[in-house]
């Protein structure tokens, strides 16, 4: 089978499409013919060797296809099920071995790209308004890169709960997207000297209850002078970069503001969690209120392009990967 590998880290350039025995499950997997795999900023790091893993290894972590045999002592599914999956090393491939405890069905009303686009990035917006920071009806909220993959899904859901969203993008047409997803205020950071001060202006000089920041570096501070008294800056990325370290007084002379760094992972440790996130986001995907914006769509061979597209910024939506 083909399957995109890493034998050094570095940039794009060294993402290599290869040839690899058809994998085989073993206990409490199911092998899977993948129909779309998802590219994530996560994978960019492990390329990068950010988040360190030894070499060479297989990009992607999640995906959606048909299951085609069973490992031994699986239960709860059956070949010939459609199911999607996260946190499984070398999803950029053709088949893919996966852990069951990792899978979740798929509804028929769910399409594979809706599936995939859904799965980590939805699962990560429904985890961050409902869990991180259980988002109120009548507060406001600031959400940046609103207009890419976890931000349209953030703003839709925020703004379902009854939230203010004040949303930032880099481009009129990402504009746009923001505002269809239901953001009350878009502000391009592009033409703005003080990204906080327009914040605060919005909100009448109250500032907002909650940041989600997955841009890190170049947005941190104008998100914490953007918080309320006792809100909270919600950390889930680094597009832009890493944070340099943060003295704790900041958030005490800010308004004894809440900073953290969750992780999908943590949330969905157990399996009921994983049930219950993902439930949610698929049953909101069916009947209409959470909407995926698929971005773009490339051959397997073109992972490389496909990361270079995602970390210029210059992308909308989920992007994924067609064996």
């Amino acid at each position: 089978m083909r399957a995109v590998q890493v034998e050094r880290t570095g940039g794009p350039e060294v993402i290599e499409l290869s040839e690899l025995p058809d994998p085989t499950p073993g206990e409490g997997e199911l092998l899977v013919k993948v129909a779309a795999a998802g590219v994530n900023y996560i994978d960019t790091y492990q390329r990068a060797g950010i988040y360190p893993k030894p070499t060479p290894f297989g990009l992607g972590l999640e995906g959606t296809g048909t299951v085609s045999a069973l490992g031994p002592g699986v239960t709860g599914f059956t070949v010939g099920d459609r199911v999607a999956w996260f946190d499984v090393a070398g999803s950029y491939a053709e088949q893919v071995a996966v852990p069951a405890g990792r899978a979740v069905h798929v509804p028929d009303e769910v399409t594979d790209d809706q599936a995939v686009g859904a799965l980590l990035q939805g699962m990560t917006a429904h985890v961050l308004v409902t869990a991180t920071y259980p988002v109120a009806r009548g507060e406001s909220v600031l959400v940046h890169a609103a207009a890419g993959g976890v931000g349209l899904l953030l703003t839709q859901l925020a703004n379902e709960r009854g939230a203010r969203v004040i949303a930032t993008v880099s481009t009129a047409e990402k504009a746009e997207l923001a505002t269809g997803a239901g953001a009350a205020d878009v502000i391009n950071y592009t033409e703005v000297a003080d990204l906080a001060a327009e914040v605060r202006a919005l909100t009448d000089g109250e500032g907002v209850s909650v940041a989600y920041d997955g841009v890190g570096k170049t947005t941190f501070d104008a998100s914490l002078a953007s918080l309320r008294p006792r809100g909270m800056l919600v950390l889930f990325g680094g597009a832009s970069g890493a944070v340099p370290p943060v003295d704790p007084m900041r958030l005490n002379a800010g308004g004894s503001l809440y900073l953290t760094r969750p992780s999908l992972f943590h949330y969905v440790a157990s399996r009921k969690e994983l049930e219950y996130h993902s439930g949610e986001v698929y049953a909101a995907v069916a009947d209409g209120t959470l909407d995926i914006r698929i971005g773009h769509r490339y051959p397997l061979a073109d992972a490389a392009k496909a990361h270079q597209d995602l970390q210029s910024r210059r992308t909308t939506g989920k992007l994924l990967l067609i064996p």
